[in-house]
């Protein structure tokens, strides 16, 4: 069985997210079918507070390898980062996303691909199990629970930007305080990658070069409330995020299987909604 959890953050206060859980969503898969769960990504040492932390490093990041791979390149830059890992391979993106298309919450069309409930399946199978769907009814909540995941936990968020169509990872931020000890904090930057850069790039648009920085008011233009006409999903008119709730780490696992695995079928095509 897999789970899918949708967390509801109705507050800027992001150490109360662990009780906000909304709601389970369970799907049955034929026996023998899905992967065993992820286990913890290796915790590197959690970084000295300076104003800022910034998980990004050269060598992390993937070009999506199609126009719709957007959540797959995503899963491949967060496990390059959480692993140590510098990982481009086409191979990987594909088995990424056909995984993720198998754990959508809902039916999706198939040329619209991957929905939240899908890409935090992936996150959680392929870097960490903490990774859930939280729905905030605010920018201003979401991405202040979205820093404080990252800081309790040392990995990436992945956030919807235009309203559901494209996904980006938030590496790093700065703020007024620590919020590993305090949410008496405001948030002054963001650091974000998106996996356009390189198939369409951009100064200011989709996408930026990855780590690059932003004022919140910046990231408020592209962090914008989810919305998917064909279908009225639970997050609806929500700002979504895919973040690594802060938990107790669990005991060591058994290494994830080697990623020459033959991937999960062949991965249907989505077609993504370039920018206007």
């Amino acid at each position: 069985m897999a789970a899918t959890l949708l967390l509801v953050d109705r507050s800027a206060r992001a150490p109360q997210l662990a009780r906000l859980v909304l709601g389970v969503v369970v799907a049955a898969l034929a026996a023998g079918a899905g992967p065993p769960p992820a286990a913890n990504a290796a915790t590197a040492p959690v970084q000295t507070w300076d104003g800022g932390v910034n998980l990004y490093r050269g060598g992390a990041f993937a070009t999506q390898r199609t126009w719709q791979w957007c959540t797959a390149a995503g899963v491949q830059i967060v496990r390059n980062i959480a692993e140590g890992e510098s990982d481009q391979a086409r191979s990987r993106q594909a088995r990424y996303y056909g995984y993720m298309r198998e754990h959508n919450r809902y039916p999706v069309r198939a040329q619209d691909g991957v929905d939240p409930g899908g890409w935090a399946a992936g996150l959680r199978r392929f870097v960490d199990e903490r990774y859930r769907v939280v729905a905030s009814n605010s920018f201003g909540a979401a991405l202040r629970s979205a820093v404080t995941s990252l800081r309790q936990t040392n990995l990436p968020v992945g956030i919807t930007v235009a309203h559901g169509t494209h996904a980006w990872i938030l590496t790093g931020f700065t703020a007024t305080e620590d919020p590993l000890v305090t949410d008496d904090f405001r948030v002054t930057s963001v650091r974000v990658t998106g996996p356009l850069w390189g198939l369409q790039s951009r100064a200011r648009g989709y996408d930026m070069r990855p780590n690059t920085k932003l004022t919140p008011a910046q990231l408020n233009d592209y962090f914008t409330p989810w919305h998917y006409a064909p279908i009225r999903m639970a997050w609806e008119g929500q700002w979504v995020s895919i973040q690594p709730v802060g938990v107790a780490p669990a005991p060591p696992a058994p290494p994830r299987p080697a990623m020459d695995v033959p991937a999960l079928g062949t991965p249907m095509l989505l077609r993504w909604a370039r920018p206007s």
